[in-house]
This record gives C-alpha cells, structure tokens and sequence, in this order.
C-alpha cells in the first residue's frame, strides 16, 4: 500500500514483529511508555530511507503492543530533526537494501503519539510532528517548511495539517515563505501545546502520556484519537452519527461498567479492554482531507415560507 492510499483508518499491524537491529532509532518502553528517539544527532536526525523503515517498524509495534498505552517521540540531540536527507541521490538518500517496511504514520497509531521537540524541527522534521497527537516544543527551537526554497511542496499532510492548527492564512504566509519560525511563535499560534525551556521539553511530553496511561482506557482512547482526526473535514452531521454509534457501542463494553464503579468508588480503574482486539466495527472510513459536498437540506420555517 501506497502512502498516499492511507486513510485515518486504523493500520493493519496484526503482524509487527520485535523492532530489532535498529541503527537510526532508538527505542524503549518504561511502565506503559514508548519513548522513541530519532538517533542521528551528528546528522540532525536528518530521515534517510533507513530510517523511515526503522520509524515504521517502532510504530507498528507500539501499535500491536498492549502493554504500550503512549507513545513520545522525540530526538536526540541538539535537535528534533532536520528534514529530509538531502543528497546526490535525492530526498532521503539512496535506497536502503533488502525489502521495504510499510510506512504507518503517527495517527495511524491507536496509541497517543506524543512529539518532544526540544530542538529544530524543519521541513519532513516538523511534518512529522504534525501527524503527532499533541506536541510540545523548545521556546527557543528553529521551526521551517521550507518546501518552497527547494522547489518542491509540502508532504506528509503538511498543507492540510498546517490550515487546521494554525488557520489558512497563518498557513499561507508560512508555506509561500518557507521562513523560519521559533516554537514560541508556533505554541502562540496553536501548532504546539506549550513552548518551554529545552531541558523540560520530554519531561512534559511524558507527563502527560503518564497522565493518559495511569486513568484513560486505552479503547476509548483510541476511539477517540481517530473521531478526533476524522473531525476537521466531515459533515457535522454524518461525524455526530458516528460519533454517537461509537459511543453506544462502548457503553456495551466491560470498561463502561468500571468506569462507572471506580468514579463512584472513587478508586482507580481497572481497564479490561485492549485497543490492539477490542475496538468497536468502525461505521465510517473517509480519507484524510475527504470532504462531503452534497447540501445539508434545512427544514424551512413558517416564517422563512411567509417571506
């Protein structure tokens, strides 16, 4: 499957294997916690095409593991990262050998993915980040989509991610431009969650994905990550069905019931339900950027038909 054949559908990960062998990325999980780490700091953490599949791989596994309830990624290093390799070969460099990993991309994940950006994140850097759930950034950082400077456009949903955090206009000055901007700036604009010194960057990311793993149940959680990126482009209407067939669907599941218990016992729940099996049948599948066009059709009022 093509990248661009991806919808916000869930990835088919029925078959991730152990990450193993990785010399890109590094890769560990503490106590419900992925932390993963791009690994090229002499490079910036530039993506080569090694890279990409080693990232691949990661995020399947974080998928298809339940004892994974976030994900944070980040880099090492002076910087988040710096885009796409650039060499005589091209974007990315020359072909790694043997068969290619699947691209998954950080929505496709049905766990949080969080993106610690506690340095530059240009280009395919930030991109990336932008298909992360949450971000937080260095006050300080270098932030770019540069795209226009190289002769090239956007990738990885840049254009359409870029419109919904910051608005078509803020997109439109910094995508024509390719300029250069501070994680100060992007926090201000709502591109990240918060902009903080560079030491307390990580620290926050896994905070929060603490907070989401010790009280949220992973199954709603990952119903939820999908309503919410399927939202910015569906008809309110069709989304509230889906919304709501989600919703009667989990009120059935054993997780509903102890929620329920452990607010009024006032203990700390026991999730019983396993995003990697236990999600409800989806009632829709639209692709990312898939807008409806046909007319919402209002009743007219006694008014409307007097006029």
């Amino acid at each position: 499957m093509r990248y661009e054949e991806h919808t916000f559908a869930w990835a088919d990960t029925s078959c991730a294997g152990p990450p193993g062998g990785l010399t890109r990325i590094r890769f560990d999980v503490d106590d419900g916690i992925a932390t993963v780490t791009l690994d090229r700091p002499d490079r910036l953490n530039a993506i080569d095409r090694t890279m990409l599949d080693e990232l691949s791989t990661v995020l399947r596994w974080c998928d298809a593991d339940d004892d994974v309830g976030a994900v944070v990624l980040t880099g090492a290093g002076r910087a988040f990262c710096a885009g796409s390799e650039m060499t005589e070969d091209g974007f990315g460099g020359a072909e790694p050998e043997g068969p290619r990993a699947e691209w998954i991309a950080p929505y496709q994940v049905r766990k949080p993915v969080l993106a610690a950006v506690q340095g530059a994140a240009v280009g395919a850097g930030l991109t990336l980040a932008m298909q992360c759930d949450v971000r937080f950034v260095a006050d300080d950082a270098v932030l770019a989509l540069p795209f226009v400077r190289l002769g090239v456009t956007a990738e990885w949903m840049g254009h359409w991610n870029l419109v919904r955090h910051v608005g078509l206009g803020r997109a439109h000055e910094l995508l024509l431009t390719g300029r250069r901007f501070t994680g100060a700036e992007a926090a201000g604009w709502g591109l990240a969650a918060a902009a903080l010194p560079s030491d307390q960057v990580l620290p926050r990311a896994h905070a929060l994905a603490r907070d989401i793993v010790e009280h949220a149940a992973p199954v709603a959680v990952a119903a939820t990550k999908r309503l919410l990126w399927e939202a910015v482009d569906a008809d309110p209407f069709e989304h509230g069905r889906t919304e709501r067939q989600v919703m009667e669907a989990l009120l059935d599941r054993p997780d509903a019931r102890e929620g329920i218990e452990a607010f009024l016992r006032r203990r700390r729940p026991a999730w019983s339900g396993r995003a990697s099996t236990d999600l409800p049948p989806w009632p829709s599948a639209h692709g990312p950027g898939v807008r409806r066009t046909q007319a919402v059709q209002y009743p007219v009022t006694q008014q409307e038909e007097r006029a």
